[in-house]
């Protein structure tokens, strides 16, 4: 597991901006500094850092500066279950995650196969495949070695909100369209 620690100089953060049309504002690379300094922060994160740094800066115009980011390539969103969107700076590569369903901690894995898509369905539908976003969920070393009450409520909570939004237990999830419609009807 590896996380994104590589140090971009503000300077190179002007530059991408530029090459997107953007201009350059100081709410833009507060957002990107922020970001690049926690990987995998949650929208609420990079606004408390992001105001932190910029007394001024709102709650609409971090969530805007970070939808303009992602739209434009600059930061990579990753939605996870059970909790909020996740923000990267570590984008334009094939790597996927692993994500402690006891404490939500995210970490960047590398692809499982060495290039994009990396992986291949059984049948794509007529598409050309890009992509494949594939998030691993487990339960950390930290997490293992504390088998405490509210840790398993949390992965508790979580596997019952997956059931919630998709009608199916995490271990369901990987069952074809038809499959899980029929599961859900039995």
């Amino acid at each position: 597991m590896t996380s994104s620690t590589d140090t971009v100089p503000r300077a190179a953060w002007s530059q991408a901006l530029h090459a997107r049309g953007r201009r350059v504002t100081r709410q833009r690379l507060t957002v990107l500094e922020v970001v690049q300094d926690s990987p995998h922060a949650t929208a609420e994160t990079v606004l408390e850092r992001a105001h932190a740094a910029l007394p001024g800066l709102t709650a609409q115009s971090v969530y805007q500066v970070l939808a303009d980011l992602t739209e434009d390539g600059l930061l990579r969103k990753l939605v996870t279950p059970g909790s909020p969107a996740r923000y990267e700076t570590r984008t334009g590569d094939n790597h996927h995650h692993v994500m402690c369903v006891r404490c939500g901690a995210v970490e960047d894995v590398s692809c499982v196969v060495g290039h994009a898509p990396c992986l291949t369905p059984s049948d794509d539908g007529g598409m050309r495949i890009l992509a494949a976003e594939v998030l691993f969920q487990g339960i950390c070393a930290a997490c293992a070695a504390v088998p405490d009450e509210d840790t398993t409520r949390t992965e508790d909570a979580t596997r019952d909100q997956d059931t919630t939004r998709t009608g199916a237990v995490p271990d369901q999830l990987t069952l074809s369209k038809n499959q899980h419609e029929e599961s859900r009807h039995a």
